[in-house]
């Protein structure tokens, strides 16, 4: 099947449509599949009925190169997919004693009795491969039937991405159907909203007619993919540096760095070292720097410091400043990051005082966040506010104090 076009996602459970759970399989598989010159051209969000997946699975396909399915491949009754979608291929499910061997040495493991339900993971249809899922019981399907192919998949991330690296991406790679070379350059900026990036870059655009352009903004990320079927990649690299160069300090990476990784990299190239000081964003900071890998090398550690007691205990913030500037002030914020800093005897600190909402403080509406930064220079702090729920105004502050930091660190711009 040379260089299929078509590829449908079918991501399959009532929770997505009631709301308990976001559909995120859709921007993983379809970022991932981006990658390497593929596309979803459709993504069917699925009830757990069997005749609701049978006949979404039918026309799809019917109409695709690929078929991927996501969910409903588990032990309970409620897991439809694998036995509807044999069905709909008329092809008799197949018991795989390896499979139950996997599972059965899996749960002796775990110290969990087996159930006589799991055996429906034991089954697949006729001529397709096993996936194998080392973080879960319920292994993946691959089937190639004619010039298609259907890939399923379970529903939990944990069990999915694994399994997408160490198993879907080699199958498709073996057969010729991944691009190695990216069909895009991305270039992410961080701090500079989506209108203003196009404007700065549109010279560059104009003097390129055959470049396609996308963006795509997300909490205080906007990113930019260059394509062309007329350029070479060279060529687009080269427009890509050129736009590097004029974005300057909103330039955040090529590719899919995170704020946090970035930062992390910055830290370690320079031998420096990075603490906090959280009230408001309760650990959401600390999380979202351990979640990279090595952090440990340039991260010393975090204060939740929720409370006004709990400051001034763990962090030495004076009675009186909190007296007289309250707990969501600049000056609370500044004394927070100088006294992590001081208390971890890091080279930088960032700290974050506010009010996630949904009320405010006598003179301060909801949303307002206070950050500090303590660096080799000084501390100093800056005041926001966020639009949103607690948990946008949280997520918001995290990436405001990453960039800010980010900037610091960067060489040419200092405070």
């Amino acid at each position: 099947m040379p260089n299929p076009t078509k590829i449908d996602l079918i991501t399959i459970g009532d929770e997505l449509l009631m709301g308990i759970r976001e559909n995120k399989h859709l921007f993983w598989i379809g970022e991932e599949l981006s990658r390497y010159g593929l596309d979803i051209q459709r993504n069917l969000v699925v009830r757990d009925s069997a005749d609701e997946i049978r006949r979404h699975f039918s026309d799809s396909w019917l109409h695709s190169d690929i078929v991927i399915t996501t969910g409903g491949l588990g032990p309970t009754c409620d897991d439809l997919t694998r036995e509807t979608i044999a069905q709909a291929l008329a092809l008799e499910l197949e018991f795989v004693p390896e499979i139950k061997a996997t599972i059965t040495e899996r749960f002796k493991q775990s110290g969990r009795p087996f159930t006589s339900n799991n055996l429906k993971q034991c089954y697949r249809p006729r001529g397709a491969e096993t996936l194998s899922n080392p973080c879960g019981t319920a292994p993946g399907i691959y089937l190639q039937k004619q010039d298609k192919i259907l890939i399923m998949l379970p529903g939990p991330a944990t069990e999915l991405e694994p399994m997408w690296h160490n198993e879907v991406l080699p199958h498709l790679q073996s057969r010729g159907l991944l691009d190695n070379r990216s069909s895009y350059l991305q270039i992410r900026t961080s701090g500079i909203g989506e209108s203003t990036v196009e404007a700065t870059l549109q010279p560059i655009f104009a003097q390129n007619p055959d470049l396609s352009i996308a963006f795509c903004a997300h909490q205080n990320i906007v990113d930019l993919r260059l394509s062309s079927s007329t350029l070479s990649p060279s060529q687009i690299q080269a427009i890509g540096e050129e736009c590097r160069q004029v974005l300057g300090i909103h330039f955040l990476s090529y590719g899919h760095s995170s704020l946090a990784e970035v930062v992390l990299h910055q830290l370690r190239a320079l031998n420096q070292t990075l603490s906090l000081a959280e009230s408001c964003t309760g650990g959401l900071l600390s999380d979202t720097l351990t979640n990279v890998p090595r952090a440990s090398e340039v991260f010393a550690g975090g204060v939740v410091c929720y409370s006004d007691a709990a400051k001034i205990k763990t962090l030495g913030v004076s009675q009186k400043l909190l007296e007289q500037h309250g707990a969501v002030s600049a000056e609370t914020a500044q004394a927070l990051a100088k006294g992590a800093a001081e208390r971890f005897a890091t080279d930088y600190a960032l700290s974050i005082t506010g009010f996630a909402g949904p009320s405010g403080g006598d003179h301060l509406p909801a949303g307002t966040v206070y950050i500090g930064c303590h660096s080799p220079t000084g501390t100093l702090s800056r005041q926001d506010t966020y639009r949103g729920d607690r948990l946008a105004v949280k997520a918001r502050a995290v990436t405001t104090a990453l960039d800010w930091l980010r900037r610091e660190l960067n060489s040419d711009y200092k405070f």
